[in-house]
């Protein structure tokens, strides 16, 4: 009788344990990127009162006779299952859909969640707000004016300079792909102010030198009297200017004579073919271009306060793309269309300052700066486990590492089964209400059930003592 005494407590202690996790589940239903746990019961040992024996040739084999002495708990799991998404709104609140966690660091050790309810400290580091832990990943580093991330490269603390400045960069390379109307009528000698209008079609842009300085480009495109399918270009840097500025332009390996005209042939199917220069230089390669350099004008260029000699480069180079000879897109061309712009672009910019930024599917931190430049900041670690069951929870919505947890692998979105980035919301608790009230009655069911076996019990041995009075 005795054992079932002992069997009985040890369905009242375990099953109380199961309800210490369920009452831990509907607590966290509501936190950030909580995981449920599970309690798996197994029995325990059994005493042997009879072992089996072999069938012979006059008997069937006997089964063995055992008495279980009770239960206990076999695991407390987490359950890495993906909890729903909400919208918060909130550019810096990030939610991982799939697998993976998010790594922090305190000092030197490393934590990792689900909950990405992030911000920005001081210092502009994306940290955990509730605990100060710093968001890790890499950031951005600019090789040759090209910000690049190397993920391959050791975690840091991710850093979002907001007012930190962009350094302006010269413009190198101008892209032109306008089309030239076939119609366009030719400037007769002597021509009025009107007719020259008519017969020319000009486009303007800015171009920016090394300091953020911002100057004019302007090109004016006539017909060529003299040829079929040409047109002469004129190009000016600051046309408006009250002083003139030099400059110097080239077609293939030959200076314009002037500096700064140079003749479009195109063919009969309005495609680019070719650049030539007034003087018969030509520039026949697949790519067509021209460069033209000129002078920084002086309230461009810093001066040396003792001197008063201009400081940096007084002389900037940039190449005017044409297109592809024989191409239709992103090349200019020649057809009986209304002449236009449809792509004018240059790789310069003026300074600017980082007034805001984005967070991708990738993790990929976008900077958005006042010069109109978008350029990224930095990347957002994942990392994921073999056995993501085995991490250990710390606290504060985190876990650390275990020895059956397996090292944890580092890397971008989508790699070694990794999830994706949702900026702007939070992975809520995985925890169904209904399944748990359900367990709990369960669990409720279970108690009450062992408590009335050592009920059972206790009245058996009383009957016992009352045998003899």
């Amino acid at each position: 009788m005795m054992r079932s005494l002992y069997s009985g407590v040890s369905g009242l202690q375990n099953h109380q344990v199961r309800m210490d996790v369920i009452g831990n589940n509907i607590s966290n239903v509501n936190t950030t990127g909580f995981k449920r746990g599970r309690v798996n019961f197994q029995d325990l040992i059994s005493q042997m009162m009879q072992g089996p024996a072999r069938p012979n040739e006059r008997v069937g084999g006997i089964n063995p006779k055992q008495v279980g002495l009770g239960m206990n708990i076999a695991t407390i799991d987490t359950i890495h299952t993906q909890g729903s998404l909400q919208t918060t709104g909130i550019k810096s609140d990030l939610a991982i859909q799939g697998a993976g966690f998010f790594m922090l660091r305190a000092g030197d050790q490393a934590y990792y969640s689900r909950a990405g309810a992030f911000g920005l400290d001081e210092e502009g580091r994306l940290v955990n707000p509730s605990n100060g832990m710093r968001v890790q990943g890499w950031n951005a580093i600019t090789l040759d004016g090209v910000a690049t991330i190397n993920s391959s490269a050791t975690v840091e603390d991710v850093i979002v300079p907001v007012g930190s400045k962009d350094p302006a960069r010269e413009t190198t390379n101008v892209f032109l792909a306008c089309n030239l109307n076939k119609n366009t009528p030719l400037i007769p000698a002597g021509a009025t102010a009107g007719q020259i209008q008519a017969g020319t079609w000009t486009t303007e842009y800015d171009i920016y030198d090394s300091f953020g300085g911002t100057h004019t480009l302007r090109v004016d495109f006539t017909r060529n009297p003299d040829a079929e399918n040409q047109w002469i270009a004129t190009v000016q840097v600051n046309p408006d200017s009250e002083e003139a500025i030099p400059q110097t332009l080239t077609v293939g390996d030959t200076d314009s004579a002037d500096g700064q005209t140079f003749i479009v042939e195109f063919a009969n199917d309005g495609t680019l073919r070719s650049v030539l220069n007034a003087e018969g230089g030509l520039d026949d390669a697949d790519e067509l271009a021209v460069t033209l350099s000129f002078d920084v004008p002086r309230t461009s260029i810093p001066v040396d306060p003792d001197t008063g000699a201009p400081l940096g480069p007084q002389t900037q180079t940039f190449t005017l793309n044409l297109g592809e000879a024989g191409a239709f897109v992103d090349s200019m061309t020649q057809y009986a269309s209304e002449s236009s712009t449809k792509v004018f672009s240059q790789n310069g910019f003026p300074m600017g300052y980082l007034e805001d930024f984005r967070i991708d599917q990738s993790g990929t931190i976008t900077g958005v700066f006042s010069n109109g430049n978008n350029r990224p900041l930095g990347q957002v670690a994942l990392a994921s486990f073999r056995n993501p069951g085995g991490l250990e929870k710390s606290g504060e919505s985190t876990y650390v590492e275990s020895i059956n947890s397996g090292i944890a692998d580092i890397g971008t979105v989508g790699v070694a089964g990794k999830g994706k980035v949702i900026a702007g919301a939070l992975e809520m608790a995985n925890v169904d209400l209904a399944e748990q009230f359900t367990d709990m009655i369960v669990t409720q069911r279970g108690f009450q059930a062992s408590s009335r076996t050592i009920q059972t019990s206790d009245q058996m041995l009383q009957e016992i003592l009352t045998l003899k009075r």
